[in-house]
């Protein structure tokens, strides 16, 4: 079973004044809908828009793993294990929060920065938070979060090239960029699609697109 959600119907928030433009995909903050909790693992996926200087002070998580991709401009993060880093387009950014943590993200680039953020719920509480970047990922490399239960798949797709999406209990996919069709359904740019019992389907570029696919147990 497929159902498909339009960039339109997200939950808008951030503060505009500030520079900072949110777009919720599930149930956030003051938009509770008890029907867009979650799907399998993801519990968020947050588009975050920031203008040059714009961001999030300092402000904790816990028991989350928290997965940026970074669509263009630079994410500048901090947090409070001393880590500290510059995501660019094409790297992968996990924050495993665990017992709790805190950090800090800005846009300390000269220009706008966009970048897609979801939060997945962890198999089990508790734990030592960590960090990782990893940088530029090849196309079709997967990304293992293991805490999870989860694993992600980057796609960058020319008009006409098709891949498949993973067999699997549920398959969180999201279109960041382009036009994608998808069990004939077509997704544009922030449209996303919740696929549950995932098997033999496959997307194609109808222009040029990059996909972020979730497949999860």
């Amino acid at each position: 079973m497929m159902d498909v959600r339009r960039a339109h119907e997200r939950y808008p928030g951030g503060e505009p004044a500030a520079g900072i433009e949110t777009w919720h995909a599930f149930s956030f903050g003051p938009h509770y809908d008890p029907d867009n909790l979650r799907f399998g693992a993801v519990i968020a996926c947050n588009e975050e828009r920031l203008g040059p200087g714009a961001g999030f002070d300092e402000h904790p998580h816990s028991h989350t793993e928290i997965v940026t991709w970074v669509v263009e401009g630079e994410l500048t993060h901090r947090d409070s294990t001393g880590h500290e880093s510059v995501v660019r387009h094409g790297d992968v950014q996990r924050l495993s929060s665990a017992g709790g943590v805190r950090h800090v993200e800005r846009n300390d680039g000269p220009g706008p920065l966009t970048f897609v953020q979801m939060w997945l719920a962890p198999l089990r509480p508790g734990g030592d938070p960590c960090y990782e970047v990893v940088h530029g990922i090849a196309d079709s490399t997967p990304y293992a979060v293991p805490e999870a239960g989860a694993m992600l798949h980057v796609r960058r797709l020319a008009a006409g090239e098709r891949t498949a999406v993973p067999d699997g209990a549920y398959a969180y996919v999201h279109v960041v960029r382009g036009d994608v069709r998808l069990d004939g359904e077509e997704l544009g740019t922030g449209d996303a699609a919740r696929i549950t019992d995932a098997k033999g389907l496959e997307a194609e570029g109808v222009t040029e697109a990059e996909l972020l696919i979730w497949e999860m147990a």
